[in-house]
């Protein structure tokens, strides 16, 4: 059974995934540099935005979905948001733009919440 919040948290998640993808996809630069970043790649910002659209279109589309899907999704978006929070985090520690910390904050959040449902998600170890 796939608790109700877990859906809304998925749509949730595509809103917010979205919202950032846009301008990452069509702007990178101008994007990042209001975010106080001052080298940029576009390509790279670009591949970002391309994963934000993946995960979370797939949010959507996967909302209505059983239990298997919700664990297999619940399983990328941990590896997803855990990797990007390490990576974020080490960006921050050699001086990345001080809001930097708020996208580190956001992928923290979102690899806690995904944390808690995989854990609360998990399959019964068998007899």
């Amino acid at each position: 059974m796939v608790p109700r919040s877990l859906r809304v948290w998925f749509v949730i998640h595509f809103v917010v995934d979205v919202v950032f993808a846009v301008p990452l996809f069509f702007a990178p630069v101008s994007t990042l540099r209001l975010f106080g970043w001052v080298t940029i790649d576009p390509a790279a910002a670009r591949l970002v935005a391309a994963a934000l659209f993946g995960i979370g279109v797939q949010s959507l589309l996967g909302r209505n979905e059983g239990l298997a899907t919700f664990r297999a999704m619940l399983s990328l978006k941990a590896i997803w948001s855990g990797t990007a929070t390490l990576g974020l985090l080490w960006t921050q520690l050699e001086g990345g733009p001080p809001l930097g910390w708020l996208v580190l904050a956001t992928f923290a959040s979102f690899h806690a919440l995904w944390l808690r449902y995989r854990w609360a998600l998990r399959q019964p170890r068998p007899a």
